[in-house]
């Protein structure tokens, strides 16, 4: 049985095609791209490491690590790829693979390294999605992932919001598509706009934003908060994870050496493939 949501796969399909990331500044994409590998360990990857962005979407990420390395597979099921492709038209050391995270697109003990940012977190089986990752690993490889994360390093009023907010998310998401854009980009105005720039004057005057939701997006365009909001409201299935469950996860999967980012987005984390795990 594959591991995926036939309605989120279709959701993430409309949404990289509306959101394709072609108007975003090249600035703007390279800081949330350093953000998120913060702590990618690029000193042990070449020009000669050949790789795997599981669940490529636009290919915001491959953009940015394929000048780096000799090959990349871009893997997605979703109607993104096509995106994918012509975003990325200009590299010839790119393939395009239109599958999911359960098949077998790759041999097993065969990639230098590996990234599913934002990914895993939309299937019904996520600790079997890790380990899925892993098998394509070669022994000592990274595998960098981020998972949604259940708001375990903030109060309770906090999560409190965020529980408010899901109910919304559950009702948005079973709407039809373009109801949905045109939902969610009001949220993108009503809330993200006004509390990132509220945050952005706060930290300005040097006020802690910790507390302040959506903070991260004081420096962000208008356009990724209205794609991140149409990910956000407008994804059927969601799930969160705390720091020491993904710890768990990625231990249980055979990866070795777990380091966090303590920057947000949370959670991303590194892990290498133990010379032990042979899956």
């Amino acid at each position: 049985m594959k591991n995926i949501d036939p309605s989120t796969v279709e959701s993430f399909g409309n949404e990289w095609k509306r959101f394709n990331q072609a108007t975003v500044s090249n600035d703007e994409l390279a800081k949330n791209f350093n953000d998120y590998f913060e702590i990618f360990p690029w000193d042990i990857i070449g020009e000669d490491s050949i790789g795997f962005d599981m669940g490529c979407g636009s290919g915001r990420w491959a953009k940015f690590v394929a000048p780096k390395v000799k090959y990349l597979n871009c893997i997605d099921p979703s109607e993104s790829i096509a995106v994918a492709k012509k975003n990325l038209k200009e590299f010839t050391n790119v393939e395009f693979i239109a599958r999911s995270v359960s098949d077998d697109v790759l041999a097993e003990n065969s990639q230098d390294f590996g990234y599913s940012l934002g990914v895993l977190h939309h299937v019904p089986d996520t600790p079997k999605a890790i380990e899925s990752c892993v098998k394509f690993l070669k022994p000592d490889a990274p595998f960098l992932v981020y998972l949604y994360y259940s708001f375990d390093n903030k109060s309770l009023a906090y999560r409190g919001i965020w529980r408010l907010t899901d109910i919304f998310r559950r009702i948005i998401s079973r709407l039809p598509s373009k109801v949905k854009d045109i939902i969610t980009d009001i949220i993108a105005l009503t809330v993200y706009f006004p509390l990132a720039k509220l945050s952005k004057l706060m930290d300005f005057l040097k006020i802690n934003i910790e507390s302040v939701p959506l903070s991260y997006y004081r420096n962000h365009s208008f356009y990724t908060m209205r794609t991140d909001s149409r990910d956000r409201f407008g994804t059927p299935l969601e799930k969160r994870f705390s720091k020491n469950e993904i710890k768990r996860m990625m231990l249980d999967s055979g990866l070795t050496n777990i380091k966090f980012s303590t920057n947000q987005p949370f959670w991303c984390a590194i892990g290498f493939k133990s010379v032990n795990k042979l899956i």
